[in-house]
């Protein structure tokens, strides 16, 4: 192999997996979860129907909690903590962003955000029962396709000759001895 080929390829590679990293990012100054207060749910992940605790620490006024997967809860102030039912029709496997919000000593909202994934199965410990796929028997019901053997084996036919072809194939500059 020559030089100039094996260099092209390394730095193609290169190249190809610098740029499909994925880049680093930090927070900005005004990003949506730097808070005064303290929050989080418990536990992070449930099944649709189940119960969530929501908590803050450090709110001076009244919170509340919104989400599209339970209603909206309000902690009035000095509880640090209530419970939501999460919707029966809760997709399992999804993510919900859940806001939690403060209202502070001079009356402004403040909120930071959390997130809250759907398990699979239900909280009552009855996991449905799983079956595989009905998928038959892989696509060989039918017996042999004449036309698609016939194919098939003129492509292979073909790549073999091509492959002996370009192995024996001479340069021009030798010999035909």
């Amino acid at each position: 192999m020559r030089a100039i080929p094996v260099a092209a390829a390394t730095l193609l590679t290169a190249t190809t997996l610098a740029l499909s990293a994925p880049t680093a990012s930090a927070a900005v100054a005004g990003d949506n979860n730097i808070t005064s207060f303290g929050f989080h749910v418990s536990p992070t992940t449930i099944a649709a129907g189940g119960q969530v605790t929501l908590s803050v620490d450090g709110c001076e006024g009244d919170a509340k909690a919104t989400s599209g997967v339970f209603d909206d809860v309000s902690i009035p102030k000095g509880q640090g903590s209530a419970t939501a039912n999460v919707f029966w029709d809760a997709k399992p496997g999804a993510m919900y962003e859940v806001t939690f919000s403060c209202k502070n000593s001079a009356g402004n909202w403040e909120s930071g955000t959390t997130d809250l994934t759907i398990a699979t199965g239900r909280p009552d410990g009855n996991t449905p029962v799983r079956r595989g796929v009905r998928a038959g028997v892989g696509g060989s019901v039918g017996g042999f396709d004449l036309q698609e053997l016939g194919l098939g084996a003129a492509l292979i036919a073909g790549a073999l000759g091509t492959a002996y072809y370009w192995t024996r194939r001479r340069t021009t500059g030798e010999n035909n001895s």
